[in-house]
């Protein structure tokens, strides 16, 4: 199988600023494995390429996140994962046909998994299931992101996401005329 796996840098990398969860051996040995790796992220691409030079990691690609569907164009893959820390990392990936998974999710190496065939999350025979609706959600669980009040630490998203789809699961069905 092959993977190509698209990592953002602040926030997502041990090498980010903010620091990240994902480390630099975590890189490499996705690299070991034979995954297609690289950054997609809001850095300038000299940065990004200074980045891994700096580290002696060479990767695949680098790219800014906004053009990540460039990158599925480039490379032939059976899986394309973006990871990252921001709902704006979500979007583009989703813009771009990419699953995605947050960074704390991600910092599980994942594609080690898969790449032996298993589903290393809940989900169907055809890849992990990145992204799972919740069995029940309340705002009751969110936690504030220490470096923002208004990110939910706990959800992964922002603090009026959360409440828009506690909202959504509780809120009765409409009825029009006696019909559901």
């Amino acid at each position: 199988m092959r993977i190509l796996l698209s990592f953002d840098i602040d926030g997502t990398l041990e090498t980010g600023d903010p620091p990240g969860p994902i480390t630099l051996e975590m890189v490499i040995r996705a690299k070991e494995l034979g995954c297609i790796i690289g950054s997609s992220s809001d850095r300038s691409i000299t940065s990004q390429r200074d980045m891994w030079a700096r580290n002696n990691i060479e990767v695949d690609f680098v790219s800014n996140k906004h053009v990540l569907i460039e990158i599925k164009q480039r490379f032939e893959a059976d899986y394309y994962l973006h990871m990252g820390d921001r709902e704006l990392d979500r979007q583009f990936a989703r813009e771009a046909e990419f699953d995605f998974m947050w960074m704390d999710e991600a910092a599980g190496e994942p594609w080690i998994a898969m790449k032996n065939g298993e589903t290393p999350l809940a989900g169907g025979s055809d890849g992990p299931a990145v992204e799972t609706a919740p069995q029940s959600f309340s705002t009751a669980d969110c936690k504030p992101a220490s470096h923002d009040q208004h990110w939910c630490a706990t959800h992964h998203k922002p603090v009026w996401e959360c409440k828009r789809l506690e909202e959504e699961m509780y809120s009765p069905q409409k009825t029009f005329d006696g019909l559901s």
